[in-house]
């Protein structure tokens, strides 16, 4: 089991203030969110979003918390080729035992809190105006209850991919400071499962199969989203940094740099592919470019050189571009945030990306980050779509068709996100 890491007290000071801005990336998601969907479900979606976050946040210290630990606190071990590898922790709920004054274990407690909250608010931008918010609020809670702390465990909290590096010599072990897979991916895929279950919004596809564009209500929110994006980001890859990896606090500008680079990057990169295909830059994929480009350089934020940085974020946001179109004409995949492009595969290019470009002591980093990201796409993958199936066999997760008509604000919350004006019209002529 991997030793519990000491921080300075310049280093604790720094990771407070990180995490005190880090919520900010859960503001921007949430915004993006809003502004990509259409106004008649504008207040749904932001009511969803404040209730992913507080279910999350609860859960996560009833129980969540205890699956992840920190490392060096107790956990259940398989013993594997002679040497003990960590599966998940054993901490007591509600955060007892912890220190409440500032030890590291409690900032990485603060940090799943926010994580699993980030990773919540993900699928929430796939399932938008026809999720329902009693089923949003209940696979939250299954992913900030398990989910997401078990493979926070295996990364954060001294688990068995942590430890393949010094169990087996693999670089540092599976590298994932500010979360492009325990987040990210996590979320993407929650995001996969619960698109593939709802199906696509009524009128999305024609007759003939081909996709309608439904564009955003608010190009405002969605811009906007991504500028407070960038502040939490920082605030988030610095805190993984000083906890996970114990960097010294000038490494803290690198981290800063390389956040930047990345989503900057990233929003050229989407911009010149639409530019490319379409003959202007469309602004949303612009946005969703510049989060992919955030969401790829998180993992190793703190080992690359700003070239690679810049290189990882410019591929990224080609890739988000390039996928979103491919999910919703060739696989009928309704995403409206693009989640599953900006978080499950954007996160994946960051993990392999980063594990063969960052600087680490060593060797074997690629081949750690490639059992990461295979351990994500062959078990999480399947255990998230499995959880989410059957909750769709008790519950259902989508909203009734009428409801869908007249939109989700009106359906569930009773009232519109903007009441002084008429926000849509009903086309009976689309399925």
């Amino acid at each position: 089991m991997a030793a519990s890491p000491v921080l300075s007290d310049s280093q604790t000071l720094l990771c407070i203030v990180a995490l005190l801005i880090a919520p900010l990336a859960c503001a921007g998601l949430a915004l993006l969110n809003t502004g990509l969907g259409r106004a008649r479900s504008a207040a749904h979606t932001m009511t969803g979003a404040l209730c992913v976050m507080a279910v999350a946040a609860c859960v996560y210290v009833i129980c969540g918390h205890s699956w992840q630990g920190f490392a060096g606190d107790s956990s259940r071990t398989f013993l594997l080729g002679g040497k003990p590898w960590s599966f998940i922790g054993t901490v007591s709920p509600f955060l007892a035992g912890l220190s409440f004054d500032g030890s590291p274990a409690l900032l990485a407690a603060w940090m799943g809190m926010i994580g699993a909250g980030l990773a919540g608010l993900i699928p929430l931008g796939s399932g938008s105006e026809r999720w329902r918010l009693s089923a949003v609020c209940i696979s939250t809670a299954i992913l900030a209850g398990w989910t997401f702390p078990l493979f926070a465990h295996w990364a954060w909290g001294g688990g068995w991919l942590a430890q393949l590096g010094s169990n087996y010599g693999l670089g540092m072990g599976y590298v994932d400071l500010g979360g492009s897979g325990t987040i990210q991916v996590v979320g993407g895929m929650t995001a996969l499962s619960v698109t593939w279950l709802l199906g696509p919004r009524r009128g999305k596809f024609g007759y003939d199969g081909m996709p309608s564009a439904i564009p955003g209500h608010n190009a405002v929110y969605i811009l906007f989203g991504c500028f407070l994006a960038l502040v939490g980001w920082t605030g988030l890859n610095s805190a993984g940094a000083l906890l996970f990896a114990g960097v010294q606090p000038g490494r803290l500008a690198l981290i800063a740099v390389n956040t930047f680079l990345g989503a900057a990057a990233g929003g050229l990169g989407a911009a010149a592919i639409t530019r490319s295909r379409f003959g202007k830059p469309d602004s949303s994929l612009t946005a969703n470019g510049w989060m992919g480009g955030l969401v790829a350089v998180s993992a190793t934020c703190a080992f690359l050189p700003p070239a690679a940085a810049l290189f990882i974020g410019l591929a990224a946001g080609a890739i988000v571009a390039l996928c979103v179109e491919l999910f919703e004409i060739h696989l009928d995949i309704d995403d409206p945030g693009g989640s599953i492009s900006v978080h499950a595969v954007a996160g994946i290019w960051g993990l392999l990306a980063g594990g063969a470009l960052g600087r680490f002591p060593g060797g074997g980093q690629f081949l750690a980050q490639v059992i990461g990201v295979a351990t994500l796409i062959g078990f999480v993958f399947p255990m998230t779509f499995g959880i989410n199936w059957l909750l769709d066999r008790i519950m259902g997760l989508r909203a009734a068709p009428d409801a869908e008509r007249q939109g989700m604000d009106l359906a569930e919350l009773g009232a519109g996100a903007y009441p002084e004006f008429v926000t849509h019209t009903d086309d009976f002529m689309q399925r």
